[in-house]
């Protein structure tokens, strides 16, 4: 991307927190294909982004000559901490924000929520799910940093009310499921049967 392009969409943030106790191990160091998934998403991302920023609670786990990394400024908030942190240090308006635990990427899919967020301007782009919202594989705005804060300092964490507090652009169900119909780009990997089910999408 060239001009300013390159200021409203530099920074991609990878989300490297939570427990992990369903999959029995730590995600954040999980390993696909040979590789971290945290290094496969940052080859996949590539050919958009190329500021890359993980928010972790294990930032001496990393070699911080490879890649920026930091941790929770607000602690014990859940990802909603982690988004601000990402936001606050993020070198772009807007910054495209994905899980560690989300292996699959879909680079026709980010493209089109860049033109609606630059397009609308709004605070955030996220997808509808069948029920809710995929709050990950999404876009957030700098100028979320202060709602976020105040938000937090109210006690309150959860993502999906949050956005519902300020000007969020929502992708439809039904759009997202045409530009992928098997669902895979908001694959979570909580569970060894969710690595089974990522191995049947590489079939």
């Amino acid at each position: 991307m060239q001009g300013n392009e390159i200021d409203l969409f530099k920074t991609a943030i990878i989300l490297a927190g939570g427990k992990s106790m369903r999959m029995g191990f730590d995600k954040q160091f999980l390993k696909l294909e040979d590789k971290s998934n945290i290094d496969l998403l940052i080859e996949k991302l590539s050919p958009i982004f190329d500021d890359f920023l993980i928010v972790t609670n294990k930032p001496n786990e990393y070699d911080k000559e490879y890649i920026r990394v930091v941790s929770d400024e607000i602690k014990d908030k859940g990802p909603l901490s982690g988004i601000h942190i990402g936001l606050k240090e993020s070198k772009s308006k807007y910054s495209y924000l994905i899980a560690c635990d989300m292996p699959i990427v879909n680079l026709d899919y980010i493209r089109y929520m860049m033109d609606l967020i630059k397009r609308k301007q709004s605070y955030a782009v996220v997808t509808k799910a069948r029920i809710g919202i995929e709050p990950f594989n999404g876009f957030y705005s700098k100028d979320l940093i202060k709602p976020i804060e105040t938000y937090l300092k109210g006690n309150k964490r959860d993502i999906k009310t949050l956005l519902e507090t300020v000007d969020t652009t929502y992708i439809s169900y039904k759009k997202a499921l045409r530009m992928s119909p098997d669902w895979s780009m908001f694959l979570n990997l909580n569970t060894k049967e969710d690595l089974k089910i990522y191995e049947s999408f590489r079939v």
